[in-house]
């Protein structure tokens, strides 16, 4: 025992002795963690760069495909510019890696774009980042997935039919490893990631060899051109390939939202695996678009570009084309695995501000947001089933959301870097997601930002207009929508916290009796013990039955001048044959004679069978009866339960 001299209170603390036993659960996602084990969970850059990096490493198989894919319309004269997109789209990279290196430092907490911009301009612009954020999470499973599938209908054409129930079933997969915890689900991922970023490299040095040797070739027996009317090459044309090009860099906010699950020092494991990962994305993505342009791929829902290009590099489809393919696919399936890090992190931020339901911020059995991974993987499978699984039909709502993020973080660090420069050397500010100091290139800072901002917003723009009659216009719709869910969480909790909030509160009036109402169906065990519970909370007792049967009360009246105690016994007569507005009759009645400090107690006998599937035979009317009264303030429930076989 612990006095608390200062505040004159007793306080009691002990450990639980309870250890969760073996389960179903145990089996799926392994046993349950204690919370001291927390930091034993955490990452390296290694396996960090499998976890935050596997979505926008993933990116470099669909990327090139959604370019050719908008640039086929103009016939093959437009493939030629799918190289300079690439260059230029390796640029906004270049441009995004500086921006989220300094968000990194400055935000060691985590959050990203949320936490920036609620730092720097407040909740409605930090909502509006949440909202684009987690709508991108959702879709970077939907899309990878569905990827990850198309790769094995290219190599399996047979399993078209099957791709959607394929892809829910992969979703299911990802969600499991994840519950599993940060780093086991790393482990798991990390050697499928680094053997596709080693094929890959594989598939275009040797293509290049090949192209400067001039024996690469073109692609043998290339898809069939879906196109059906070609248009003129406009720079609205070569705008639309940019916009569906930029899928590539997607992930690349995932390492800034998660460095709270990087190994100490976390700032620097994040940073350095951010700059891994731009350096292995740009570099591929280059490669591919510039190989897919010589060998003239041919972007189809039937088969691959990256299919293509591997059976073009290696002369067919033997062993390396096939390990090509099973590690895209992999990687393809796991980059959901960013999604999954990220989206359950966010949300725990965005709960703790009272945005999203509070159970976000709960950590599972194996101290990861378990509420957040498993409504990710049921809204993600639910895209998949809506949209067939088809990735071109997915990307048009990819991207943009993202895009918006950008733009709010990078103009938030620009505000964060000029507030930095007002700052007296020797002053810090205490933000809610950081400490704020003056910074002696906070100019160069700000412009990094503020460049980046334009950019992203102007490709953030692009990608609305080129892509909002296919699509983007649902998401358009859906971050206002999500905002205004949002508000209407924070409004909910703000009511409840005004209403249990002890200030103000006074002394409660006291209590000074119990009208007791006891709700009898039948004169049994469990009704005796009810009554008994019901005396130990007063002598004013009135038991109540509801009948629909005369011969059935004449037995229950018998019966209670034997068992009763001398209880006083009310038999209602329902001519309707009804059980439960009779007895609410009764109490609205009983309710009217209230005096100021009495209160109605409403005691029921509850039947718990053993077992579940006995329930069933049980009218179970106290459940209807707590249902149908919980909304009233003056009336008390208690359920007497009474355990049978």
């Amino acid at each position: 025992m612990n006095i608390d001299d200062e505040r004159g209170t007793t306080v009691l603390r002990r450990t639980a002795g309870y250890k969760p036993p073996r389960s179903i659960s145990t089996w799926l996602i392994g046993r349950p963690l204690q919370t001291a084990d927390a930091p034993h969970q955490t990452i390296g850059k290694f396996i960090g760069l499998a976890v935050f990096a596997s979505d926008a490493l993933s990116s470099t198989a669909y990327a090139t495909q959604e370019m050719l894919a908008i640039l086929i319309f103009g016939g093959m004269a437009a493939m030629k510019y799918s190289v300079p997109i690439a260059v230029a789209i390796i640029g906004l990279l270049v441009l995004l890696t500086l921006s989220y290196e300094q968000t990194i430092h400055a935000y060691p907490g985590g959050g990203g774009a949320y936490i920036v911009a609620r730092d720097n301009f407040g909740d409605l612009p930090a909502l509006t980042a949440a909202a684009s954020l987690l709508t991108d999470y959702i879709l970077t499973v939907s899309v990878s997935i569905s990827s990850g599938i198309a790769q094995i209908v290219s190599a399996f054409p047979g399993l078209f039919t099957y791709r959607v129930e394929i892809a829910v079933c992969f979703i299911i997969v990802v969600m499991l490893l994840n519950l599993r915890g940060v780093r086991e689900s790393g482990r798991a991922f990390a050697i499928p990631t680094y053997i596709f970023v080693l094929i890959m490299y594989v598939t275009v040095i040797v293509g290049i060899v090949r192209l400067a040797a001039g024996t690469l070739g073109l692609v043998e027996s290339p898809p069939q051109i879906e196109v059906t009317a070609f248009q003129e090459i406009s720079i609205f044309l070569i705008l639309r390939a940019f916009s569906n090009g930029t899928s590539a860099v997607t992930g690349v906010e995932a390492i800034s939202n998660g460095i709270t699950a990087f190994r100490e020092p976390r700032t620097k494991n994040a940073g350095i695996t951010l700059i891994w990962m731009s350096l292995i994305l740009g570099s591929l993505l280059f490669g591919i678009t510039f190989l897919a342009y010589h060998i003239q791929a041919i972007p189809s829902e039937a088969e691959t570009v990256i299919s293509q290009l591997s059976r073009t590099v290696f002369s067919g489809k033997g062993f390396l084309y096939l390990l090509t393919i099973a590690a895209t696919t992999v990687i393809l399936i796991l980059a959901g695995n960013t999604a999954f890090a990220g989206f359950p992190r966010l949300g725990a931020l965005v709960a703790e501000d009272g945005f999203l339901p509070h159970q976000f911020t709960y950590r599972g059995s194996r101290l990861v947001y378990s509420y957040g991974i498993i409504a990710l993987a049921s809204i993600s499978g639910l895209l998949v089933v809506l949209f067939k699984a088809s990735v071109t039909r997915l990307i048009p709502l990819y991207a943009i959301g993202v895009f918006l993020s950008f733009t709010i973080s990078q103009a938030g660090m620009a505000r964060r870097w000029w507030k930095s420069g007002k700052l007296k050397k020797e002053v810090e500010v205490k933000e809610r997601g950081s400490i704020l100091q003056y910074d002696s290139q906070w100019m160069i800072k700000m412009l990094i930002n503020g460049v980046g901002a334009i950019v992203t917003a102007v490709v953030m723009i692009v990608f609305a207009v080129t892509k909002f009659i296919d699509g983007a216009w649902i998401i358009i719709v859906l971050v206002p929508l999500l905002i205004l869910l949002f508000y209407g969480i924070k409004i909910h909790y703000r009511n409840l916290a005004r209403q249990l909030s002890l200030d103000n509160f006074g002394t409660p009036p006291m209590m000074t009796r119990h009208r007791v109402i006891l709700a009898v169906s039948g004169v049994h065990r469990g009704t005796m013990a009810a009554l008994r519970y019901a005396r130990t909370l007063s002598d004013d007792i009135t038991a109540v039955h509801v009948s629909i049967d005369p011969i059935e009360a004449e037995k229950i009246r018998n019966k209670w001048e034997i068992w009763g105690e001398g209880v006083r016994l009310l038999i209602l007569e329902s001519p309707y044959r009804l059980m439960i507005e009779p007895l609410l009759d009764y109490i609205n009645e009983m309710d009217a004679q209230l005096k100021p400090n009495e209160t109605i107690t409403l005691v029921m006998p509850q039947f718990i069978p053993k077992h579940w599937w006995t329930k069933l035979l049980h009218m179970r009317t106290a459940d209807t009866l707590r249902k149908v009264l919980l909304d009233r303030s003056e009336i008390v429930i208690i359920e007497v339960p009474y355990q049978v076989e």
